[in-house]
């Protein structure tokens, strides 16, 4: 469930709209977070709009919505708002970005007589070649009002489009890092969890590697996250949790990348995810592997219960 700002000490967080919330309580056992929400789109509405409105990223709200018309939803069309996940397989702790899920998790430390929370926001990631890299590693550095100096490999391709990119970008309006960067400590690389002066396009596989948020959203991000906190950059398309007597799956479209080694969703995988945790958890009832079919075949990126026990609400 959403948790109120102020009940979790996290000052300074602002959003548009109560919905926009992204601290969300961590469950004492189990691993979904959140609620979905459908909502009426007004005729101006675009799919743009209704994710940034609600928090999430364009392509998450697409793959929710099968059949909807990404620029014109059209008036009183229900959109569903894919706001309740399944937490990654991970450490509970820093920062875990899933690039399939085009989402990061932000673990605050827990504070003396507070309940632990997640803070999560959608972000691009590395397009086909300029694959942003799996593995952990840390935040080195924090700029305010960052310069851009595009490596020459950037400019390249920029300039075979005709777009001449000079050498350093100074901060302000035009600079695509926007106000706020923090820079990952990956050898060989300048890769940066950073803001954009694009917004339409956070949610999407389109940087060059590095992780983008909305404007507002990195802000609040960079507040909170210090110096040297862990980041684990991951690869899960598929995910599987528990919560309250129910076995859920979800599963997301892999990365459009040429690389051989990228984790794509794979049915044998997901079934051996499915009985782990079935095995794992036995409070759960028979698994329903219809719906485990039909989660996999969508890859709607949304949790769908496969399995309940006789005493699940």
């Amino acid at each position: 469930m959403l948790l109120a700002r102020s009940v979790v000490g996290l000052a300074g967080l602002c959003v548009a709209g109560a919905l926009q919330a992204a601290v969300l309580a961590l469950p004492a056992e189990g691993d979904l977070v959140g609620e979905t929400v459908d909502v009426t789109a007004t005729h101006d509405d675009t799919i743009i709009d209704l994710a940034r409105r609600y928090g999430l990223g364009y392509e998450e709200v697409v793959n929710a919505n099968p059949g909807v018309d990404p620029w014109l939803p059209g008036e009183g069309t229900m959109v569903r708002m894919p706001l309740r996940r399944i937490l990654p397989d991970t450490p509970r702790e820093g920062i875990v970005v899933n690039l399939p899920e085009h989402r990061l998790y932000y673990y605050p430390p827990a504070k003396p007589g507070e309940p632990r929370v997640v803070v999560t926001y959608p972000v691009s990631v590395g397009k086909m070649d300029w694959a942003t890299p799996l593995g952990l590693t840390r935040i080195q550095t924090k700029i305010k009002d960052p310069s851009w100096t595009p490596p020459e490999s950037v400019r390249r391709e920029h300039a075979e489009r005709g777009d001449i990119l000079p050498k350093v970008i100074p901060p302000g309006p035009d600079n695509p890092l926007g106000l706020f960067a923090m820079r990952l400590a990956i050898p060989g690389g300048s890769y940066m969890i950073h803001g954009t002066n694009r917004p339409a396009g956070v949610g999407m596989q389109v940087t060059h590697g590095c992780m983008r948020l909305y404007p507002e959203h990195i802000e609040e991000l960079f507040r909170m996250v210090a110096v040297d906190t862990p980041v684990r950059l991951v690869n899960q398309p598929q995910k599987v949790g528990v919560a309250d007597g129910q076995l859920y799956v979800e599963v997301h479209p892999a990365m459009e990348t040429t690389s051989a080694a990228v984790v794509r969703p794979d049915r044998t995988t997901l079934a051996r995810l499915v009985a782990n945790t079935a095995r794992a958890r036995p409070a759960t009832g028979p698994i329903l592997w219809e719906t485990v079919e039909s989660a996999f075949a969508e890859r709607r990126g949304t949790p769908m219960s496969v399995a309940q026990s006789d005493t699940a609400h």
